[in-house]
């Protein structure tokens, strides 16, 4: 996968309830890449941000408010909830796989996941690697509170367990995926790092989402998987490019421009095989505008773009993934088809250019 040549997969989640719906998208359009379905229709459980920090409920470090869940700072045991989650985390990081076990997500939360694995052996023959994908330490940080209502990520405490939960599922993943025998993408999903920069914000600091990042890069490369870091918004690209990620996935189709300030760092990281995962194929209406024809074309010319900055565009060729600009958990069904046979489709006409 070094050189994926613009094969197709998926962000993450889709608009179904049931998973087999969702896998048979999947296994029809992106049969090179597949990735386990997010399924946040389903409910709370398999919502965006608690899919991934199940142990912090286990041990009543995070409570389910009415609507909802937030860090039970309050608590007149809350040192003794503190206590009991390092304490399962040392042990996940000495080696206990039980251990290790609990910082994954149960199949209550993620139901894609574990059909998908339960598919795999018959329908992967054509995979060349199997992608999951994980929340971003700042989206979770900025979407919990704690008992005050403070966002999570103002709190080193907080932030620190943020990390070190999504760190362990990470490696959760890349270890359970891998049982199918595949190479395996994980992505971190990050949409949260768009705030860097903005006047409001003026306290995250460059080097505390970085750090956080590169926590979460070095768990999913040091257990054998592929990372990479993916945003749909306008951001400081050379964040998520410091932060090691072997892919860097972002919204090709309505924020490319974003990355032109940042052309130096993305040919030094192109030069060091670094991938770029366009998501040239809008994920909204709009893409009942758009045909194969439409897409590459605009996919070319940004390319170009690129090009005349000094890029090849033979690297951006080899070194690229197509995918949807984000996830769809929120737009119809016939919407995910027509997005997931254009992506596809783009992906396949580039390969045949």
């Amino acid at each position: 996968m070094r050189q994926p040549c613009a094969l197709a997969t998926g962000i993450g989640s889709l608009p179904f309830i049931e998973p087999e719906e969702a896998l048979e998208l999947i296994y029809r359009y992106l049969p090179f890449v597949p990735h386990w379905p997010q399924l946040p229709r389903r409910g709370m459980s398999e919502g965006f941000i608690l899919q991934f920090l199940f142990p912090l409920l286990e041990t009543g470090v995070l409570r389910c408010g009415a609507e909802k869940a937030y860090f039970a700072t309050d608590a007149p045991d809350w040192a003794e909830r503190l206590a009991a989650f390092y304490e399962l985390y040392l042990a996940a990081e000495e080696g206990d796989e039980a251990a290790l076990a609990r910082f994954g997500t149960p199949r209550e939360a993620a139901v894609g996941l574990y059909t998908f694995l339960e598919r795999a052996p018959g329908r992967l023959q054509e995979a060349m690697a199997v992608k999951g994908q994980v929340v971003g330490p700042l989206t979770a940080g900025f979407s919990l509170n704690d008992a005050s209502r403070r966002p999570a990520y103002y709190d080193e405490q907080l932030r620190d367990v943020i990390v070190k939960t999504l760190a362990l599922n990470a490696r959760w993943q890349v270890r359970t995926l891998a049982e199918t025998g595949k190479p395996v993408l994980l992505f971190i999903d990050e949409p949260g790092v768009s705030i860097y920069g903005q006047s409001t914000y003026i306290t995250v600091t460059r080097e505390m989402i970085l750090n956080d990042l590169v926590e979460l890069v070095r768990a999913i490369g040091d257990n054998g998987g592929m990372s990479g870091i993916h945003s749909c918004a306008a951001v400081d690209w050379s964040i998520l490019m410091d932060a090691g990620p072997a892919i860097v996935s972002f919204d090709a189709y309505s924020y490319f421009s974003s990355l032109i300030p940042y052309a130096g760092e993305l040919a030094a990281f192109l030069a060091g095989g670094g991938i770029l995962a366009w998501g040239i194929v809008p994920t909204s209406e709009r893409v009942l505008e758009e045909n194969v024809t439409s897409l590459l074309r605009r996919l070319e010319n940004q390319w170009g773009e690129l090009a005349a900055r000094g890029m090849e565009r033979d690297t951006l060729r080899r070194q690229c993934l197509i995918t949807p600009s984000c996830g769809l958990g929120l737009l119809t069904e016939d919407l995910a088809h027509r997005i997931y046979a254009l992506t596809a489709g783009v992906a396949a006409a580039v390969r045949e250019g």
